[in-house]
């Protein structure tokens, strides 16, 4: 089959041997080509399939390694050389397919050359039959195998790998277990190899083999393969892999029960009678019930001929021609006819009818079903349409039948808009397509048209009526220059397999439609809510990723450094502030998530209680005094109008508001900026209450217009804000806003991006109905005060203070204003008794004022220093310069006159803030507490203060610790709340029910992590005495302590 083209290539001095070569002729399917060159040529030596060089006069070494160096792997070499040369070429003699010694005569050279050809012949065809093989063996799509006797795979085929999901490489040299990816080896397929090598026979069996996936069904022959002695050396193994025909055979085995069973059980009547119906061959019950017969015997007796007596005599004759029809072996006929029960029910049956043939007779065979069911559901859908058309008549303005076979129709009702559209032709009939075309040409908004065109084509309906009883299509129609929403309905009419009749309906579903988008429309608003909240609150968890990890990362960093420097105190000292500045940080980032869980889940309450508006106003500014001379911002604060400070309210609540406003006024204001807060008190408010607006203004970054439109949603921060760094959790905002709606206030945010942000907050307060100081100071009554401040709004307040006490107040914007008319109030012997200064000035500072009045007036005139900022720097500058008392703003009345008052009556004017020496203590605290970080904290700080601690682990212990104890021994218990055995609230209601009075009314305070109100509240509730939230508060612990024991 093969053909072979041998490339000679001759190398050397030419000789005979060369030309009878050349000569000789090619053996059956091989041709020969030839060429030559006297020195060794290496591009001809590339491309022969076999090279004869006479080494005559040549190297012979040289010329030998050159050749095999240089030749194709599979060409051969056969070398001419005389027998001197020959000797000196047996360290190649291995390499060379031939020598040939010469001389030699021209019949050795043909016998020589034969051989060759001879023998590269039998190489060519074991290589053509190794072919067959392999092709074979790898492309059939049975596995083959071939195996030592060890059951080592020497050999497998393409199939047998894919089956194995392996490669040869990996199956090759391998055993049963690792192939199949079990844990050994079969031992029935071993057993079977080793029959099949005893025998020496072919062993032909199903078997199952187990792999990794699961048991495979393998029909396997097996023979044993034999050595060159005889002796069986392995098996061939050839297999078919079963597997899912045997499961299809299951599959089909089962099919197979499922059909018997189901036309075992099936309702359909059988019989066979002969084709004269004068004998009955066969009959099943099914058949007999259908008929109304209880036996064959009834249904012969009856009269049968051909048909029974039962069917009823309109559909005998139908019957009999039918079934006269049928002539040849394998006709049939379907019909449907109607049968009688003596009790006067009628079935319909559908019958077929076959002409059969069986040992050499003709006989009828007929299936007979009751489809009375069936019927009587045509029946009813027939009854349906009819209503659904009758509700198209009242329902729809106009309505129209068309027969789509024909195209005709006739109009049932007709909107008068509508009517030149429907209007029928001289014959009296619409035609649809006409009248379709008129009405969507005249009425259908332009951009629907083709919408309705597609839908009243015929043969679009007639496919999809085919399927659905009812079609419809919803478009816009121009009534009178209005665009209002219609509706058109198809339905089939009549019977739809004669003919393809509909009625058409065309109404207004205006209303409807508008407010289906309305709905659509609130649905898409509020999943574009949810989705806008739901790329917040992603982007929230990756500010509070980076915005803890940042406080985080400062307090484990300067531990570390404060655990290196432990011996420098200074440098701990500094680290030491960093980490409680960081932990304060991490703790108000905790506070506002917890914060807002608590207003979602509707468990924010105010709490409600006497305040002082100074207090709350005056705190403010000194929570806030730090950050603001950090960050070198002015910070001015003034009262408008205030003449009502007593109120009630949630001071912690409005702490709140109003600090977050601050904050983020700091926060988001460069150094060098400035910051206002106004508290004016506005009118309008009912009796016993005060309306009041906190005008809160800064020189900020300032906020984008879109981002101020939901600023009070969750989780939202302003790009410019997160991109600078700053850090937060985009929560204080919602925060702020929900606590001043619970506030039944209002807050206002404007902000331009650049410039700064202005936030109004209104408040309607309840007035403290408290008993009244005197606002008046007789010594004062009557006298002239002069109020020096370069803010017109400051002066006019103050001025309305002043003559509420009493006074004839006047202002001035100038410092130096107020000398010229100090002089003249001299000069007039009508002097000013009070002087209220501010301390920056623009002209002239207020000490220097007070200082150039002192020198006018001498010492015995007050003079107030008003400032908005920290007077700890200037205060002994200020009382050389003859300052007799400072007062801060906001400046509200009653700190004025508790000045002045303070001023006339000569009481002390030592700080009250002075430094008090640290007290100590004694006695023994009792700490119930689990987590021992927290036990070894609280006791270094009671340590500190002088208290013995003890510890008790639960609240259990800590109940049979104070109940061995002896009255008086503890002098108050600090109380854990959740702690393993038994829980601090529990603890506490045991404390209170101990028989001893004295131990029962030991103080108990929570000192938990639970701060939420409704902890405090439920604290409380349980018998403790307060409540103090964790991280402990060193301050505030110890002020507890020294309120309860002193």
């Amino acid at each position: 089959m093969y053909h072979c083209q041998i490339n000679f290539y001759f190398t050397g001095i030419p000789c005979q041997a060369f030309e009878q070569i050349k000569t000789a002729a090619p053996l059956a399917h091989f041709t020969h080509t030839f060429s030559q060159s006297r020195e060794l040529d290496a591009a001809l030596l590339a491309h022969a399939d076999a090279v004869f060089a006479n080494l005559d006069g040549m190297d012979e070494e040289g010329a030998l390694r050159l050749l095999l160096t240089q030749k194709r792997a599979d060409a051969q070499v056969i070398v001419l050389a005389d027998s001197s040369q020959a000797d000196r070429t047996g360290a190649y003699l291995n390499e060379l397919t031939d020598l040939w010694i010469c001389p030699m005569s021209e019949q050795m050279i043909r016998f020589r050359f034969l051989k060759w050809q001879q023998a590269y012949k039998t190489d060519k065809d074991f290589w053509q039959t190794s072919q067959y093989l392999e092709t074979t063996i790898d492309h059939v799509p049975n596995l083959i195998w071939y195996k030592d006797k060890n059951g080592i795979h020497e050999k497998v085929n393409e199939s047998f790998c894919r089956t194995v999901n392996k490669t040869k490489q990996q199956v090759q040299g391998k055993g049963h277990a690792y192939i199949w990816d079990v844990e050994e080896d079969d031992p029935v397929c071993t057993a079977s190899e080793q029959e099949v090598m005893k025998s020496k026979k072919t062993r032909v069996a199903e078997e199952n083999v187990k792999t990794k996936e699961g048991m495979r069904k393998l029909m396997t022959y097996k023979s044993p393969l034999y050595d060159l002695d005889g002796s069986v050396m392995g098996t061939v193994g050839v297999a078919i892999d079963v597997t899912k025909e045997r499961v299809y055979e299951k599959e089909i085995e089962r099919k197979n029960r499922t059909l018997e069973k189901i036309f075992t059980t099936l309702d359909c009547g059988v019989m066979r009678h002969s084709l004269d119906g004068s004998q009955i061959l066969s009959i099943n019950r099914a058949a007999l019930n259908i008929l109304g017969y209880a036996s064959q015997e009834e249904l012969v007796q009856d009269g049968f001929q051909m048909c029974a007596s039962t069917i009823l005599e309109e559909d005998k004759q139908k019957l009999h021609q039918c079934m006269r029809r049928l002539k040849n072996e394998g006709d049939s006929v379907n019909l449907n006819y109607r049968v009688q029960h003596k009790n006067g029910e009628i079935l319909h049956i559908m019958c077929n009818i076959k002409l059969l043939k069986e040992n050499g007779k003709m006989f009828y065979q007929r299936f007979l079903l009751d489809c009375t069911a069936q019927k009587q559901q045509e029946k009813k859908k027939e009854r349906r349409q009819m209503e659904l058309v009758q509700a198209l008549t009242v329902d729809y303005s106009t309505v129209c039948f068309f027969n789509l076979n024909t195209g005709k129709g006739i109009s049932i009702r007709c909107d008068e808009k509508d009517s030149r559209a429907f209007a029928p032709n001289a014959d009296g009939n619409i035609y649809f397509h006409e009248s379709m075309e008129h009405y969507i040409q005249t009425t259908v908004h332009e951009e629907d048209r083709e919408k309705l065109r597609q839908f009243a084509c015929a043969s679009y309906l007639v496919q999809g009526l085919a399927n659905a009883d009812v079609q419809h299509v919803n478009y816009r129609a121009v009534i009178d220059g209005e665009i209002l929403y219609y509706q058109l309905k198809a339905v089939r009419a009549g019977k739809w397999e004669k003919q393809q009749g509909i009625v058409l309906g065309f109404r207004s579903v205006d209303v409807e439609i508008r407010r289906e988008m309305e709905q659509k429309s609130l649905l898409e608003n509020a999943l574009l809510q949810a989705n806008r909240a739901s790329k917040a609150k992603s982007v929230f968890l990756s500010n509070m990723s980076h915005d803890i990890r940042t406080p985080m990362n400062a307090i484990v960093g300067f531990t570390a450094l404060a655990m290196t420097h432990i011996d420098h105190r200074d440098q701990v000292e500094e680290y030491l502030k960093k980490i409680m500045t960081s932990g304060n940080h991490l703790l108000s980032l905790i506070n506002d998530v917890l914060d807002m869980s608590r207003i979602e889940s509707g468990k924010m309450h105010l709490d409600e209680k006497p305040c002082c508006l100074p207090d709350i106003l005056h705190g403010l500014r000194n929570i806030l005094q730090a950050d603001i001379h950090a960050k070198r911002l002015d910070l001015y604060m003034d009262a408008v109008d205030i003449t009502d400070e007593q109120i009630y309210c949630d001071k912690l609540r409005l702490n709140q508001v109003l600090l977050n406003l601050l904050s983020n006024a700091v926060k988001y204001t460069a150094a060098g900026g400035i910051i206002s807060m106004r508290i004016t008190q506005k009118a309008g408010a009912p009796f016993g209450y005060a309306n009041y607006e906190f005008a809160i203004r800064d020189t900020g970054i300032g906020m984008s217009e879109e981002f101020v439109s939901h600023i009070f949603e969750p989780f939202e921060r302003e790009k410019s804000s997160t991109i600078s760094g700053i850090q937060g959790t985009g929560l204080g905002m919602a925060i702020t806003k929900n606590i001043v709606d619970l506030m039944n206030g209002t807050i206002v945010v404007k902000s331009e991006q650049g410039k700064g942000t202005e936030v109004a907050v209104s408040f309607t307060f309840r007035l403290h109905s408290g008993a009244k100081e005197p606002q008046d100071i007789p010594k004062l009554k009557n006298c002239r005060a002069l109020v020096v401040d370069d803010d017109f709004n400051t002066c006019d307040s103050v001025t309305y203070m002043l003559g509420q006490i009493g006074m004839r107040a006047e202002w001035t914007l100038s410092g130096k204003e107020a000398l010229l008319r100090t002089h003249q109030a001299v000069t007039r012997g009508d002097i000013y008794t009070v002087y209220v200064i501010d301390w920056l000035l623009p002209d002239m500072n207020g000490i220097e004022v007070a200082r150039r009045i002192r020198k006018e007036m001498g010492d015995d005139v007050p003079i107030i220093l008003l400032t908005a900022y920290d007077w700890s720097d200037i205060e002994d500058e200020a009382k050389q310069a003859g300052i007799s008392a400072f007062c801060s703003k906001p400046l509200f009345l009653s700190e004025l006159r508790g000045t002045l008052h303070h001023i006339v009556s000569q009481e002390s004017r030592q700080e009250a803030v002075a430094a008090e020496a640290v007290r100590r203590h004694t006695g023994h605290i009792l700490l119930a507490e689990d987590n021992e970080i927290n036990q070894e904290i609280a006791q270094a700080i009671l340590g500190d203060a002088g208290f013995t601690t003890e510890i008790a682990r639960n609240g259990q212990i800590a109940v049979d610790m104070l109940a061995n104890s002896e009255p008086g021994y503890y002098s108050l218990i600090l109380m854990d709340v959740q702690m393993p055995v038994m829980d601090g609230y529990t603890a506490t209601k045991n404390i209170r029910a101990l028989a001893d009075p004295n131990l029962a009314s030991i103080p108990i305070f929570a000192m938990t992590a639970n701060a939420f109100e409704e902890d405090r509240q439920e604290a409380l509730k349980c018998g403790m005495n307060g409540h103090l939230a964790k991280p402990i508060d060193v301050e505030v612990l110890l002020a507890t302590l020294d309120k309860i024991l002193s």
